[in-house]
Formats: C-alpha cells, sequence, structure tokens
C-alpha cells in the first residue's frame, strides 16, 4: 500500500468496516473479461458468504475462475474545498481482499452460509427449509489477504 498513514492494520478495524456494510462488490474474470458485481454477503471473520439463482452469469464466472477479488467501503462522506477544485476528495473507509470461491453443497454449510447473510442485515439466525434451499444455491469465499484503508 503506497500510503502507509492510510493503511488499517488491526483485523477487529476491519472487521468492524465490514459489519456495518450493506453491500460487497465482487470483481470477477473469465477468458480475460473483467466483470464487478455488488451482492448481498454475510462476513464470520475468515470468509465471505453470498448466495444466487441456480444459474447466471456470476455463477459462469465462478465455474470459470475460483479466484476473486472483493471490496467493502463504508462512512463515505464529500470533502469540499471552495478555493481549489484539486482539493475535493473523499473521506472513507474501505477494504480489499482476495480469495477462492467454493460452492456449499451439504445442507449444514449451506444453512450457515445463509444464516452469516441473514445475520449481516437482520442480526438474527433463522431456519431454512429443504425447499427454500432448493432454488438458490450458496457460496464461500475463503480469504487469501485482506487489507483495510482510511481517509478521515
Amino acid at each position: 500500500m503506497r500510503r502507509k498513514d492510510r493503511q488499517i492494520t488491526q483485523r477487529d478495524e476491519i472487521d468492524t468496516i465490514i459489519n456495518a456494510c450493506q453491500v460487497c462488490r465482487l470483481a470477477l474474470a473469465r477468458d480475460n473479461q473483467p466483470y464487478i458485481v455488488p451482492v448481498c454477503f454475510g462476513y464470520d471473520g475468515g470468509a465471505v458468504y453470498l448466495h444466487t439463482a441456480r444459474k447466471g452469469k456470476k455463477i459462469d464466472f465462478f465455474l470459470a475462475n475460483d479466484r476473486v477479488c472483493f471490496e467493502f467501503e463504508g462512512d463515505v462522506r464529500l470533502k469540499k474545498d471552495e478555493e481549489k477544485a484539486c482539493k475535493w476528495s473523499l473521506f472513507y473507509e474501505s477494504v480489499v481482499g482476495e480469495g477462492t470461491i467454493s460452492e456449499l453443497t451439504e445442507p449444514k454449510e449451506m444453512q450457515y452460509g445463509l444464516n452469516r447473510i441473514m445475520k449481516q442485515y437482520s442480526g438474527k439466525s433463522w431456519r431454512f427449509d429443504a425447499e427454500s434451499m432448493a432454488g438458490l444455491r450458496v457460496w464461500k469465499i475463503t480469504i487469501a489477504s485482506i487489507n483495510g484503508k482510511r481517509s478521515a
């Protein structure tokens, strides 16, 4: 990271940023074609969880290349300067990481992943029956590296 003064090194601070976020952006690649997509997510400190429909563009990319990059941002505010245009900027917190994505196929693993997603938004655990889970796929991104940055 070029700006070491903005680097967040404490993992608990990184986790706090992720836990406050509503959207995860996934960067994917297939056949030299990039693709970025916002997704709902869950997080447990070691992995990011998401769900998809049974078929779709994201899945095609996941299956072609299991390496992904993810991004979270929070506390974004505009920094204005009434005198100089080049002094305008943003205050923000961000987390960027890399990992590998794999599908969860065992019912207990799927329920765990779905509950991590629901906990992100509702703060509680839920029950999922087989019928509900039959129409979707659940994915886990195992985190290989993660970095935080803050402009305050």
